[in-house]
């Protein structure tokens, strides 16, 4: 149980290392934001939103993340790299 205790900080710290990774795996892989970005165009033209379950299911399973994740970095990617998608 004192060890539980230890690592509590690090539980309540994961969500903020983890949206800064995504923000770093989004700047170091443009390539992917890009391909991202092409992928939200298509949802767009067929009335989609980026924002929508539909868009960010295909960025959780695509990218193995968590919905929340996935949203978070979907957010990333279109401030830096698709702005006009919605």
């Amino acid at each position: 149980m004192k060890y539980f205790i230890l690592f509590l900080p690090l539980l309540y710290f994961n969500p903020v290392f983890s949206q800064s990774n995504l923000l770093e795996s989004v700047k170091k892989n443009p390539a992917d934001a890009i391909k991202m970005c092409n992928k939200f165009k298509e949802f767009n033209s067929k009335g989609i939103s980026a924002g929508s379950d539909k868009a960010i299911e295909y960025v959780s399973k695509k990218n193995k993340l968590s919905p929340i994740n996935a949203e978070i970095l979907s957010i990333y990617v279109i401030g830096l790299h698709c702005p006009r998608v919605i």
